[in-house]
This record gives C-alpha cells, structure tokens and sequence, in this order.
C-alpha cells in the first residue's frame, strides 16, 4: 500500500488529525466521498464529470474527421453538440453516424450514457433518502447547582416536526492525567447521567451530570479544566418516526466552552389548556445562577 506524501486532515468537532504515513485513498473510497459533499459541490461534480465526458467524446469525433454526416468540418462545438445529445440518448435526427469510426464513437459514447445516467441516478436518491439527525446541541455547558448538588449540565433539541423516539444520550469526559512515570496520558470517562434514555424525544431538554463523590469532576476548578486540556463529547443516537431510521449527531466542548456558576434560562411556557410552548431561540441563553 502506498503512503500519502502529505498528511491525511481527519475533523472530529473541533479537533482536527493531521495522518502522517496513513494508508492512501482507494477508489472504493469515491461513493463515501461523493456522498459527503454538500449538494452545492455535489451539483459542480457531476456537472464537471458531465462537461468533461462530452469533451471527450467531441475530440474523439474531431479525430474521426469526417465520421458524423451533416457536422461542419473541423467544427468542434458541433462535434460537442452531437456528444450530448448522443449521450443523453435523444438523437434529434440533424446528425448521424457517418462511417464504422463513427459508429463505434457513438455507440460506446450511449453506454456510457448510460452508465452516467444510473450512477448519478442511484446517488441523488441516496442523498435524498439519507435520513437527517437535526439534532441541536447548547453552544456552551454550565456548571451550576442542581437540587443541592453541583452538576455539569447541556442542552440538546429536536429540530425536527416529529418526535425522535428511543433516545439515548452519552457525554463523555476526555483529560490529560499525570503517570507516575512523570509523563501524561489521555484519560476517557463515560459521564452518568441524571437520565441516559427517553422513551419520546419531542422538543428540547436538559441533560445533567451529577458531580458527587464519585464523579471525575468532583472538586474541579475551571483552571483545573484548563490545566488537564479537558474536552467533552456529547452524543445522540435516536430513531426517525417518519423514515424509522437510526439517526445519530454529536458535538464536543472545550474547556472555554464551560462556564462555571451559570444556568440555562426557562424556555418553557405552560399555557392554560394544557400545552407547552418551547422557545428555541433561547435555547442557547445562560444567566448566573443563585
């Protein structure tokens, strides 16, 4: 296996990889790849795959010479012309095969044609039938008192008109912590949650770690936070009502992104007939807690 000259940039949140001698890209790797890009990027591939087909197969009937009756000699934007109407297969009857060469060109040109046309098929489909998380994370964590004890608290919320069903949350706990061989190493601590399931995920809720006796937080300090380079990954694994599909999103948290002695401000607002109104706009919103 070859090795990459340059290093392999890997993002996981906020934090980005740099892979030095890592396995080199494969072909295989080109359908995850395509299904990665955004759709604007996505939409300038296939046109440029699309434009450099047709250029292709204009040169090749430019090399022909006179193979297509009826094209203007040494007219390469009708040899281009000709490609793509070979190569969507509609064939307005103007200009035709005009030799063997010519049938040849054109014949191979259809199949792929053909080929392009379920490829780029297939991919639209899957990019329209992926379901999509929508899931939205708090900009920040706050530590703050909670029912007399302190706990590291987020917010997430469903973005989506339907409720998620089957939640499950996780946040994760990632420091440096010295060895007694005087060096450092990354320590990874599965947080417990006050709840780590939901049943019905309709709207927006807080998710809260009790920091006890037992909890790696107990007794930190944010210069403690700061001095161990501590990070925070929070995830979400739920179930998609309407595609009844898996849909996972995750976001992680520096230590600048904690803030001490503060809480999340209510967004809920019960109304006389029973229903809750949820404001999302505040979803984000922190104030000193008491």
């Amino acid at each position: 296996m070859k090795k990459p000259a340059t290093p392999v940039s890997v993002r996981a949140g906020k934090m980005e990889f740099l892979r030095t001698n890592s396995v080199s890209w494969k072909w295989r790797d080109l359908y995850r790849t395509v299904l990665s890009l955004t759709w604007p990027r996505f939409a300038l591939c296939v046109l440029a795959v699309y434009i450099g087909i047709n250029l292709a197969f204009a040169s090749a009937y430019m090399f022909g010479g006179d193979c297509i009756a009826e094209m203007r000699p040494g007219s390469f934007s009708g040899a281009f012309f000709f490609s793509v109407q070979t190569l969507s297969t509609v064939g307005f009857g103007h200009l035709y095969p005009a030799n063997l060469y010519g049938d040849i060109v054109t014949t191979l040109e259809i199949v792929v044609g053909m080929f392009f046309t379920a490829v780029v098929t297939g991919l639209i489909f899957v990019r329209f039938s992926r379901p999509v998380a929508r899931l939205m994370f708090s900009d920040t964590m706050v530590i703050c008192p909670f029912n007399g004890k302190p706990a590291l608290q987020l917010r997430v919320a469903n973005l989506q008109h339907q409720p998620m069903v089957e939640a499950e949350f996780r946040v994760m706990l990632i420091r440096n912590e010295p060895m007694m061989e005087g060096d450092y190493y990354r320590r990874f601590y599965a947080l417990k949650l006050d709840f780590d399931r939901l049943v019905v995920f309709p709207s927006a809720l807080t998710i809260r770690h009790i920091i006890d006796e037992t909890s790696p937080l107990f007794g930190v300090k944010p210069e403690d936070l700061a001095a161990a380079d501590a990070r925070f990954m929070a995830s979400i694994v739920c179930i998609d009502t309407v595609t009844q599909s898996p849909v996972q999103s995750q976001a992680d948290y520096t230590t600048r992104d904690v803030r001490f002695g503060h809480r999340f401000v209510k967004i809920y607002t019960e109304h006389d007939d029973g229903r809750l109104e949820v404001d999302y706009g505040r979803l984000h919103e922190t104030e000193p807690a008491s």
